[in-house]
């Protein structure tokens, strides 16, 4: 099943938002805290008080996500200003060139990644999906249209199951609980692990007929638990990436994944065959390491150590992180490779475990700790404190600044 997305507006409209929503807040480095999606009279200059860098930018990001400088049309983003322009501007582009999409990775491993999909291969997983949730009435969505989860299941599903624009939701704005208070028998939402660890906060009893999906990243199995002891039909958990899109799916916690039925091991689990829409196969490396306990389920076991170099020499952050989360004061660490106007050592974000909120002690504490099981390269050389790890409107793990 193929159809042409952008001519139900309302699809077209979100995702267009939701990138300049999330491109203007990393630009600046704070959210702009207007409730999405915006009207199609919002002005990227008078009312989001955009300057040419920033115009700049989103134009650039808009034009790589949907191809519009494959149509030549590119410039009229920068000469027509209104949300509603710029919906315009992609819509006369997709007429003419709508068979590709590029979405970028969160840079959870490094700098993000530009990973470009066919609309026909998008739409072999919708196909699968489709029967998946059938019977679904509304869609309601804690994630951003412009990646590439929330492109699948708030755009193209909500699409392929006859559900009009107007009955797709955001919620990013409501609280869980105002969720809760929403809900109705042959819902659907999307959310990710974090989002739906707040909802079981609050759930109560929920209505019939409710189904959840997440995403981005792994979802406590205490998180299931709970969401189906709220009354919750199921919370059904999917395994991809922004490389491959969508590679299985479960709805017990306690069980493996299920392939979808065009992907294969291959490489001794390295990698994954796909068989295409025209019959032909393609090669994907993967970014984690499946178990296979048969030839169409798996288990997630990790993700697969991504080296970096610090000078010249290959350090692996995840090994720096499993030595510093052995500290009685750390309750979750991530390290990663400095951007590149930060410098080229390694950094840590740590969340510390209550009684340890001086950072600067803990600071000299965990560097001294560090001295003594790594490496002068694998030693992160700055360390930043918080509440929780840095993590997307998605779920996905994010970068910070230091």
């Amino acid at each position: 099943m193929s159809f042409a997305w952008w001519e139900q507006p309302g699809f077209l409209h979100r995702v267009v938002c939701d990138l300049v929503n999330s491109e203007l807040t990393a630009l600046r480095r704070r959210p702009l805290l207007l409730p999405l999606p915006w009207s199609n009279e919002r002005h990227l200059i008078r009312d989001l008080g955009a300057d040419s860098l920033e115009l700049m930018t989103l134009a650039t990001s808009l034009s790589e996500l949907l191809h519009i400088h494959e149509s030549g049309i590119e410039d009229y983003l920068l000469a027509r200003l209104e949300i509603q322009d710029w919906v315009s501007v992609a819509y006369t582009s997709l007429r003419q060139h709508g068979d590709g999409i590029t979405f970028s990775t969160s840079g959870s491993s490094g700098s993000p990644k530009r990973c470009q999909h066919s609309l026909s291969l998008l739409h072999q997983e919708i196909d699968v999906l489709r029967a998946l949730f059938s019977g679904r009435r509304r869609i309601l969505s804690a994630v951003p249209a412009h990646h590439i989860y929330g492109f699948l299941f708030t755009v193209l599903l909500p699409q392929a199951l006859g559900i009009a624009s107007e009955k797709v939701f955001d919620v990013r704005g409501s609280s869980p609980g105002a969720l809760v208070s929403a809900l109705q028998p042959g819902d659907l939402v999307i959310g990710h692990p974090d989002y739906w660890q707040n909802v079981a906060r609050l759930a109560g009893a929920l209505p019939n007929d409710v189904v959840g999906v997440t995403s981005g990243a792994p979802c406590p199995d205490a998180v299931a638990l709970d969401m189906r002891a709220a009354g919750l039909s199921k919370l059904v958990q999917i395994f991809g990436s922004s490389e491959t899109a969508g590679i299985g799916w479960r709805d017990d916690e306690t069980a493996p994944y299920t392939c979808f039925a065009y992907w294969q091991a291959q490489d001794d689990g390295a990698a994954l065959a796909r068989r295409m829409p025209d019959g032909a196969t393609a090669r994907f490396a993967l970014q984690d390491h499946l178990t296979w306990q048969d030839e169409n389920h798996f288990r997630p076991a990790g993700r697969r150590d991504q080296v970096v170099q610090v000078g010249g020499i290959n350090v692996y952050p995840a090994r720096a992180a499993e030595v510093i989360a052995q500290h009685p004061a750390v309750q979750d660490v991530v390290v990663r490779l400095m951007r590149a106007d930060e410098g080229n050592r390694l950094k840590a974000f740590v969340v510390p475990r209550a009684g340890h909120e001086d950072d600067l002690m803990l600071a000299e504490t965990l560097a001294e700790w560090a001295s003594a099981g790594l490496n002068a390269a694998e030693r992160p050389v700055t360390y930043t404190f918080g509440a929780a790890l840095p993590r997307q409107s998605n779920g996905k793990p994010a970068d910070w600044i230091i």
